[in-house]
């Protein structure tokens, strides 16, 4: 194996890393089978061609990433994250089969969508910070930047194969059956978690037990501009940028009166785009906030070119784009937060950073979905693209303010230097 594969995917070492990543892969296609199902059946067989409802879901369905704040980053610090990490898992397969069993059955209404969304948002709400800083227990400091680089190509990867598969079975036999297989897709990462060798686990002291400690996570971010910097970013960007189950499905339906099949397509498209931008950030020994401004600037620029995209293909080849920058803005985010907080403070400062990233949802899209039905989902797309430009924006400030942001003409070229300083826990 040559060197830069070696580095690329050298987590893979680990062989609890490799169990995890078998079982999370086969999970995280079902989980993408459902979210395109859930998307479509809301779209076209609950509502006629209702972006809103859409966003909604969207908001009952991330919601819960703040409204359970002070109880997530706590059981992420204090509770065995093994242990934890199989009820949620079990949990959220659970509520895959009670949705799947209603739609089989002819029984699913969109009242039925909305309240599994707000329940599956309360257990994602634990599950996403403790699965996020359960990677540190796999490979240990050395690889985490990496292992985070890796878990989201599996992701993507899985974006890539699970709404084409989805889009063929909707067609085929039905919503409800893409359920219920993603129900059975949890099987897989129950496994693996009953398979990791707990001996092997990199385990890190536990935060002590006190009141305030979810305060004293809001401290420790107020005092680092750097955090400060990274979570208005990902407000941005994550209440008015990442909708793109409104951008895809009402582009697909209402604009290229797309079928089902190539809806899934779309969405598959971009996670190419989503796969390349994780391995790059894989790739990288240790992130810095550059990834993060490049990410924000180009997301914008694809976002706005897809706006302005005539035909279904070309918005599909600006998808890729748009795939690129936002894995490369979230992984490198993802990272750089986890290396540079203390290790008691990881599960804290994780579950903040979900709740700025997710919690902007409730928010972002219903508004979203509005524009979209108002004036037309070139528009709402306009708004993610201006989302971007002002995460760009921000990240500009503070490297001129805290890095000494520099911009020079060099043989006609522009050149930018930073003092990226080093960034550790303090």
């Amino acid at each position: 194996m040559s060197g830069p594969t070696k580095g690329t995917f050298r987590s893979l070492n680990s062989f609890n890393y490799r169990v995890w990543a078998c079982g999370a892969l086969v999970s995280n296609v079902g989980t993408w089978m459902q979210r395109t199902a859930q998307d479509w059946i809301v779209l076209t067989q609950l509502t006629h061609h209702n972006a809103t409802a859409v966003g909604v879901v969207m908001a009952l369905q991330f919601g819960p990433q703040v409204l359970l704040l002070p109880l997530t980053g706590f059981a992420a610090d204090h509770l065995d994250r093994r242990k934890l990490l199989i009820a949620t898992q079990a949990a959220m397969g659970a509520l895959a089969l009670g949705l799947g069993i209603l739609t089989v059955v002819g029984l699913i209404q969109l009242w039925h969508v909305y309240v599994f969304a707000f329940l599956l948002g309360c257990v994602t709400a634990f599950d996403s910070p403790t699965r996020q800083s359960f990677v540190s227990e796999l490979v240990g400091e050395a690889d985490l930047s990496n292992a985070v680089g890796l878990n989201s190509t599996s992701f993507n990867a899985a974006r890539m194969i699970g709404p084409a598969i989805a889009g063929v079975l909707i067609a085929a036999v039905g919503s409800g059956w893409v359920f219920l297989i993603n129900a059975a897709s949890f099987v897989a990462v129950l496994c693996s978690l009953s398979l990791l060798r707990v001996g092997d686990l990199h385990r890190e002291a536990r935060a002590v037990r006190k009141r305030g400690s979810l305060i004293e996570g809001f401290r420790y971010v107020w005092k680092r501009p750097d955090l400060k910097a990274i979570f208005l970013m990902l407000f941005l960007i994550g209440t008015f940028g990442i909708n793109f189950p409104i951008f895809i499905s009402t582009m697909s339906v209402t604009v290229f009166h797309a079928e089902a099949s190539l809806y899934g397509l779309l969405t598959s498209t971009m996670a190419i785009g989503s796969v390349a931008g994780a391995l790059l950030a894989a790739r990288r020994e240790r992130p810095n906030m550059t990834p993060l401004l490049a990410g924000a600037a180009v997301f914008g620029v694809g976002l706005a070119l897809a706006a302005i995209m005539p035909n279904y293909w070309l918005f599909g080849l600006a998808l890729i784009v748009i795939g690129v920058s936002a894995q490369t803005f979230t992984t490198s985010t993802n990272s750089l937060v986890q290396l540079s907080t203390e290790p008691a403070m990881r599960g804290r400062v994780l579950a903040i950073l979900l709740a700025v990233v997710f919690g902007g949802t409730p928010i972002g899209a219903p508004v979203v979905g509005w524009v979209a039905d108002r004036f037309g989902p070139r528009w709402a797309l306009g708004i993610g693209a201006a989302s971007g430009f002002a995460a760009a924006i921000v990240g500009i400030y503070y490297l001129a303010k805290h890095r000494h942001l520099r911009v020079s003409l060099d043989a006609g070229r522009l050149r930018f230097t930073v003092d990226e300083g080093s960034l550790v826990a303090r």
